[in-house]
């Protein structure tokens, strides 16, 4: 035996254990030799953590005899754990060395890395540098520091310390969830069908960039960090001069109200955000919806790839101000991407982006974001999300004071009771509540639901009398918005039960509850006399088709833009254009809804000049990229008498000639 080994008894069986691994290349047959004796089951456990440190203090050392060293303490460690044949393991290694060089060598630059690299229990391969030195780091790293990590993130990410708007990125890809759906199968987005020559475009979150979209270049929208406060990073995008050339050159063609203009803008500056929302829009219109969908993902495309390298999607702690006009296609293109995705039947997708942009400015929530976070979130069973947005916003947002969540809360009970997570006299208590602050809902919800109701609701005061009395137009439109959105939801058998028993308690209660009753009629008169701009802007953003919506007398004369619609009082300009004439006669009330009828009569219609409608001599003044000023009441009666002239006019070209009536007459005769 020599003396670089230490051997230990063990009953009637013996090991031989190397005590140095630094040994000459003369001393590797006796190392060998000494490896081929059997190790008994109790013993395995005793040398593999010397080992490992060993070969970690190896690392370190830098000499060239490390990799021969290594792969001895390695066939070492395989045999104390499967006490197996040193010559059956040289045979295994000879065949699995055969097996691994033919696809090395048939696929080129495709590298097989051995089973063995961080598993004890598999052979040891000859490995190449780069291999090596992968394993080496994970051994040296620690491949369940890697676990750790992961597992650690997975539960901070399920614990209920954390924000409630924090985005799962792997849901904002609508796909994914068409694959959970309908299966790997019949979604048809393997990678591996492109062509290699297609162009190169950057991997996003927000979208996926298909083949056929135009390289990015160069477009000038960046985007700067304004401030840190209170764990929060603010953010606001940029339009450098030459965007705001493209600007100017969009708001001209949208004036011009011609779409050729828009299209051609687009051909030229195919990532200019404002252009693809109204491009959209019109595809929309034209009964195009895919078109439009692809229209409002590359708008998003633009956007994301404009962001600030800090600006992070998921945290829910990156914002940015919707006052600035430079912001907006942000929030109006997720919005749109909402809709479009939630046609697809992509409820989970449609969620995880609700919260997107209700994180962007919860505070002010611009677009109106809480009118429409429940539906899919109860579409998308995320009933702990929608229970915990109701009692930590309550307090600050009165979310029981809008119809929607104040039925959704009690809905989302009821599904939690179903998975015994909640007690059902909860959902009852919200249902029924819910009802007395909002009776007018009932008989529209029923009557989309198909669902007749019987002589005693339908006579009872409590209800019968909302068809009657005049609610406030606010309320009646969130009402509206609510049941077009939601009543698929209360149409299950189930929920219908629950409703109707509900119901009959509280008409069983009217009596005993009278004052409750009016204090509620006070609070709906009270809390419902105006509606904010948000409101307004998520009803004509929505597009629903039963749900109208009024604007009031001091909005029912500024022009609405679907990229831009009903902007805020207090917006932010940062540049300002020169006023043209198609800005001046737009802006000035000309292009009313009259002047579309008559242009969709006549495409070839233009208003009255400018000066039958205002003083071409006053000076314009700076007008901002956004908003404007209204004509006052002498300038809107000449423009409506300009156009009443114009219908006349209109008519008269329309009356037959008389000749050919004679003519027409005489065929008859």
């Amino acid at each position: 035996m020599s003396s670089r080994a230490l051997r230990k008894i063990h009953g009637d069986e013996s090991v031989v254990v190397p005590t140095n691994v630094e040994g000459s290349s003369s001393e590797e047959g006796e190392d060998d030799a000494t490896i081929s004796v059997k190790v008994p089951e109790k013993k395995k456990k005793k040398n593999g953590p010397s080992n490992r440190f060993n070969l970690l203090i190896e690392n370190d050392s830098g000499n060239d005899e490390k990799s021969e060293d290594e792969s001895r303490e390695n066939e070492l460690n395989k045999i104390q754990t499967d006490g197996t044949d040193d010559i059956n393991q040289g045979a295994k290694r000879k065949k699995r060395k055969k097996k691994k060089k033919k696809p090395a060598s048939a696929q080129g630059n495709d590298r097989v890395v051995p089973e063995s690299t961080g598993n004890k229990n598999g052979p040891q391969d000859v490995e190449d540098e780069v291999d090596r030195g992968i394993r080496e780091a994970n051994e040296i790293l620690g491949t369940t520091t890697l676990t750790s990590v992961k597992a650690t993130t997975a539960e901070s990410c399920s614990s209920p310390q954390k924000p409630l708007l924090i985005i799962e990125h792997k849901h904002l890809n609508p796909d994914n969830e068409m694959k959970r759906i309908f299966g790997a199968q019949v979604v048809k987005n393997d990678l591996r069908h492109r062509g290699r020559n297609q162009r190169h475009h950057r991997s996003t979150w927000l979208t996926i960039p298909k083949p056929s979209w135009p390289s990015m270049s160069k477009q000038g929208l960046s985007m700067e960090k304004l401030s840190s406060q209170g764990g929060y990073n603010y953010f606001k995008y940029e339009h450098p001069k030459d965007y705001q050339q493209v600007q100017f050159k969009f708001l001209d063609a949208v004036e011009s109200l011609d779409p050729n203009n828009i299209m051609e803008l687009v051909r030229v500056y195919p990532y200019h955000g404002d252009s693809l929302l109204q491009l959209s829009d019109i595809s929309r219109m034209s009964e195009d919806t895919a078109m439009a969908a692809e229209l409002i993902e590359r708008a998003l495309y633009a956007c994301e790839c404009a962001l600030h390298p800090l600006f992070n999607l998921t945290q829910a702690n990156c914002k940015i101000d919707y006052r600035c006009p430079e912001n907006r296609c942000l929030f109006i293109a997720i919005f749109k991407h909402i809709k479009y995705v939630g046609l697809r039947g992509c409820n989970r997708t449609a969620f995880e982006f609700c919260k997107l942009l209700l994180s962007l400015d919860p505070d002010l929530d611009p677009l109106g974001v809480l009118l429409m976070i429940d539906y899919y979130a109860l579409k998308s069973e995320q009933y702990q999300f929608l229970k915990r947005l109701y009692d930590e916003w309550e307090a600050h947002k009165n979310l029981s004071q809008l119809p929607n969540h104040a039925f959704s809360a009690a809905l989302t009970y009821l599904f939690l009771e179903r998975n015994g997570q909640e007690n059902a006299c909860k959902a009852d208590e919200m249902l029924q509540k819910a009802l007395k602050m909002f009776p007018l809902v009932l008989l529209p919800l029923l009557e989309k639901c198909s669902i007749q109701p019987d002589k005693e609701v339908l006579s009872h005061p409590l209800f019968a009398a909302q068809t009657g009395c005049r609610e406030p137009s606010a309320l009646t439109q969130l009402v509206s918005l609510f049941v077009n959105r939601n009543y698929a939801l209360w149409k299950e058998a189930e929920v219908a039960q629950w409703l109707e028993s509900n119901v009959r308690e509280v008409i069983k209660k009217t009596h005993d509850e009278e004052d409750i009753l009016k204090q509620n009629k006070e609070k709906r008169k009270m809390r419902f006399q105006h509606a904010p701009r948000n409101i307004f802007r998520h009803i004509i953003l929505s597009d629903l088709k039963d749900v109208t919506v009024s604007l009031p007398s001091e909005l029912a004369n500024e022009p609405v833009m679907t990229f831009d619609p009903l902007p805020p009082t207090d917006s932010i300009i940062s540049y300002t254009r020169p006023g043209s004439i198609y800005c001046r006669r737009f802006r000035q009330g000309n292009n009313s809804w009259m002047t579309e009828f008559f242009r969709s009569l006549m495409p070839s219609y233009t208003p009255p000049p400018p000066g039958q409608v205002a003083n071409l001599n006053e000076p314009p003044g700076d007008e901002g990229a956004v908003g404007g000023y209204l004509a006052d009441d002498t300038d809107l009666r000449q423009g409506i008498n300009a156009l009443m002239d114009s219908m006349r006019d209109l008519l008269n070209s329309l009356q037959p000639n008389e000749n050919e009536e004679d003519q027409d007459m005489e065929e008859v005769d």
